[in-house]
């Protein structure tokens, strides 16, 4: 699939005000599975200084710092992009899919924290452990059940809906309350996962659905290691494993460090700032287009996966 993409973000405030540093992820990745074939970032006002840096999860994200004071601030991401669908996990394996849980001894160091757990101390939460234990029973401890099972038993036991504001919640919150968006469903699962042994990380992007809605959000799914087949996505509030409708644009460990933008801004007090947000794409030259657009207040503003 090949799709032309137009994000915008603009910020208006209610007085001039003085901008902080601002992180972006707002570039396409451009490996695996998914091509870059262009991309280029608007920014109004031109920053003072401005550069890209390869994350620890190899994603580019773009740094800015800003002169003088404004009372607004947009961003447009034009990216074209082609994705191709990943080889069968069943081809990958040969017969050899692994086992769970999974022993941490025989993964690279490198993934040790995409295995941490979501409490202070590196443990994992308890209602998560018991959902992975539920979807262990009837696997055969094997990797690929275990995944299908438990897509199932989250769509199950809560209820997708969309959300706005707010970090992703933990996994015993979403469990608790029965309700979550897509960035709440892809954490319990990733908590689960890691659970087993699975590393998982977090992952905000665009799923071009068929048909198109009539609103376009940012969306979250979950990206798990798979030994043998690599990272691979998994989406709990959709169908499960991705198809190559599915836009990648960051990945981490940490779900706060895949928002679009992050950044902060100072002024008169309570200073009002709104947002509101486009996304447009052009899937093959079909004239596909979807939008969506949110305005709300903030002191500090951070844009997530709903």
């Amino acid at each position: 699939m090949r799709a032309q993409l137009i994000h915008r973000l603009s910020y208006r405030y209610a007085a001039p005000v003085n901008l902080g540093e601002h992180r972006l992820c707002l570039r396409p990745r451009g490996q695996g599975f998914q091509r870059l074939i262009s991309h280029q970032l608007e920014i109004t006002p031109d920053p003072l200084h401005r550069h890209e840096l390869v994350a620890s999860s190899g994603d580019e994200i773009c740094r800015v710092r800003f002169l003088g004071a404004t009372d607004r601030l947009s961003f447009v991401a034009r990216s074209l992009v082609e994705t191709r669908q990943a080889p069968p996990l069943e081809d990958c394996f040969s017969g050899m899919e692994p086992s769970l849980p999974y022993p941490r001894g025989l993964l690279n160091r490198d993934l040790q924290g995409a295995l941490e757990g979501w409490l202070p101390d590196g443990q994992h939460d308890p209602s998560a452990v018991e959902l992975a234990q539920d979807a262990l029973m009837g696997s055969n401890q094997q990797a690929l059940p275990f995944l299908r099972q438990l897509v199932e038993m989250i769509q199950d036991r809560v209820k997708y809906t969309q959300r706005h504001i707010g970090p992703a919640w933990p996994a015993g919150r979403t469990l608790r309350e029965r309700v979550g968006s897509c960035r709440d469903l892809a954490m319990l699962m990733i908590e689960c996962c890691r659970c087993v042994g699975l590393p998982a990380r977090f992952v905000s992007g665009y799923h071009l659905v068929d048909p198109a809605p009539e609103q376009y959000d940012l969306h979250a799914w979950a990206e798990v290691y798979l030994p043998g087949a690599g990272w691979r996505g998994f989406d709990p509030s959709g169908c499960g494993a991705i198809d190559d409708r599915y836009i990648v644009v960051a990945s981490s460990s940490r779900p706060e460090l895949t928002a679009a933008v992050t950044g902060s801004f100072s002024g008169p007090p309570n200073t009002a700032s709104e947002l509101h947000w486009s996304i447009e794409a052009e899937i093959d030259g079909d004239g596909l287009l979807l939008r969506g657009d949110q305005g709300k207040d903030s002191v500090s503003k951070q844009v997530q996966a709903a």
